[in-house]
């Protein structure tokens, strides 16, 4: 039993985790990395082709993003998920390699225009969403899964977005039992449409993360209603637009629940039918997805209004934009307006756009509502930029820049100290992963000095084994020289078949000497073909 740290060590995105037992290998997440990239992460010890299983906490990118990248280097294995994150993994991924192959053809078509730009392929393509799509498989809440002879797992909502989720593994090899938990991300308490994270009892260790591990949330519950009315009051009293960056999932379906409350209560004055606009086919598509998960995932409050047969999260003068002129159409228009839309750290889709329509006016306000990572343009734009490049062109920042403070999906340090402290004894080891590199030390601190756990804080490449409990790689941080773009162009899509291959030929091992003999006379034949 061997457990290997991957990615999201002393970073915030990236998440991948590696554990092998019970001769299976498998991958808990594989995330995509967003903003700056600290440190190197340490290479998958097995290629990818040889993974037999994926378990995924929830639907995020930066811990789901990278699937169609494994698929495309050979992964043929399953991804298990609870029901909701397979639906939202279904638009999500799809998504995602759009962007990839935009951002890819962007960069091609600069390149031919410049003799010092080499052209690039993007991360992976649409047929890769697919294959990883269609390797999904959905699971209940709550119920055991037998992944194989000797490994058991189990989905518990753990409050940070729908379908989101802690994972429990319980593993047998011979006489040794060893259980394990990844805490995948923690929710916040009280957040709109969405329960609270729920508690695990027992496990012999704990993978955690720790994005707020050293940030206290307001101790009084904030009033977003009033605050998100006060912001629009003033920017529509200025003649301006409010352009809120948003997730596409998750965080734009918890503004549609405000927006809701402040029609119902017609907080803002002077502009009774003010528009709303999501300008996302990903956050029109997530949206459905909520409707459709209500009885499953949906809090108290937001079923008492669907109880009442009210949508919690659809009013009159919600307006969806799917298609790019609908989209270039909302800056056409003159009236005071809501625009939602993605990106939610502002580096890829739309959002972009709205951004250059918007920020150079001074009465408008660009509204943050979710967490900025390090090295994104919503964190410098946040920070206080007084420019940004837009599409090339510089762009000055005029309007107004807002946040609402403590609204986040992340527990902040006491929700993620309530639910290390919901197990009924302390896990023997709790490793500490999903944070900034000073968090995660601090936080790996604080529980060991003021709680009593057992903690470590990994960096990328440690590897840990589990049944003789102890270290078996204690990896350094390795500093990033540059940034990497993986390339998925035909000739590597060849050499991820050859590897598939070898995958193939080990797990026929045992097999009829016929059935070995025709698979060996296929595969020389193929040779044959190709042999230059």
């Amino acid at each position: 039993m061997k457990l290997m740290f991957i990615g999201a060590a002393h970073e915030v995105t990236g998440s991948c985790h590696y554990l092998e037992a019970c001769g299976k290998r498998i991958l808990i997440d594989y995330g995509m990395e967003q903003g700056i990239n600290v440190f190197e992460n340490a290479e998958l010890p097995v290629q990818e082709s040889m993974i037999d299983y994926v378990l995924l906490t929830h639907a995020h990118i930066d811990h789901s993003g990278m699937l169609p990248a494994l698929y495309a280097k050979g992964f043929r294995g399953r991804i298990f998920a609870t029901e909701a994150t397979t639906d939202l993994c279904g638009i999500m991924l799809r998504d995602c390699a759009h962007i990839q192959m935009q951002e890819a053809e962007w960069k091609n078509r600069k390149a031919k225009r410049s003799a010092h730009l080499e052209t690039m392929e993007p991360i992976y393509t649409m047929e890769d969403a697919d294959g990883a799509i269609r390797a999904l498989v959905p699971c209940a809440y709550d119920q055991k899964v037998e992944l194989c002879e000797g490994i058991q797992i189990r989905f518990t909502d753990i409050g940070h977005l729908l379908g989101s989720s802690s994972i429990e593994v319980w593993m047998k090899e011979g006489n040794v039992e060893k259980k394990i938990v990844f805490s995948g991300d923690i929710g916040n308490l009280d957040q709109p449409l969405i329960c609270d994270p729920a508690y695990t009892e027992e496990a012999d260790y704990v993978v955690m993360e720790s994005t707020y591990g050293n940030r206290i949330h307001s101790d009084t519950k904030p009033d977003y209603v009033h605050e998100l009315a006060q912001i629009i009051q003033e920017t529509f009293d200025r003649g301006g637009n409010v352009v809120v960056p948003s997730f596409a999932v998750g965080r734009t379906q918890e503004l549609l629940y405000f927006l809701r409350q402040i029609k119902e209560d017609s907080l803002i004055e002077g502009h009774p039918d003010f528009p709303v606009y999501v300008d996302s086919p990903l956050a029109v598509s997530a949206t459905e997805i909520f409707n459709r998960n209500i009885e499953s995932c949906f809090d108290e409050e937001a079923m008492a209004l669907v109880h009442k047969g009210i949508n919690p999260i659809s009013f009159p003068g919600l307006k969806r934009a799917i298609t790019s002129d609908e989209s270039k159409m909302i800056n056409f228009d003159s009236e005071p307006k809501v625009i939602i839309s993605a990106s939610g750290m502002c580096e890829a889709g739309r959002i972009r756009h709205h951004l250059k329509h918007n920020l150079w006016r001074e009465e408008c306000t660009v509204l943050f509502v979710g967490y900025q990572a390090i090295g994104t343009l919503g964190r410098a734009i946040v920070e206080g930029a007084e420019q940004v490049k837009l599409f090339g062109e510089p762009v000055t920042i005029r309007a107004q820049i807002k946040t609402l403070a403590g609204m986040s999906g992340h527990a902040d340090k006491n929700g993620l100290i309530a639910w290390i402290e919901g197990f009924k004894e302390k896990p023997g080891r709790v490793f500490i992963v999903h944070g900034e590199d000073s968090v995660c030390k601090e936080f790996a601190e604080c529980l060991k000095v003021e709680y009593g756990y057992h903690t470590y804080a990994p960096y990328s490449g440690t590897e840990f084994d589990l049944a003789a409990d102890r270290l078996l790689f204690e990896a350094s941080p390795v500093p990033v020289k540059k940034r990497i773009f993986i390339v998925s162009d035909v000739y590597n899509r060849l050499v991820a078949a050859g590897k598939r291959l070898m995958a193939v030929i080990e797990k026929n091992r045992g097999v009829s000497n016929k059935e070995l003999s025709r698979f060996a006379d296929q595969i020389n034949s193929l040779c044959d073909k190709y042999d230059r």
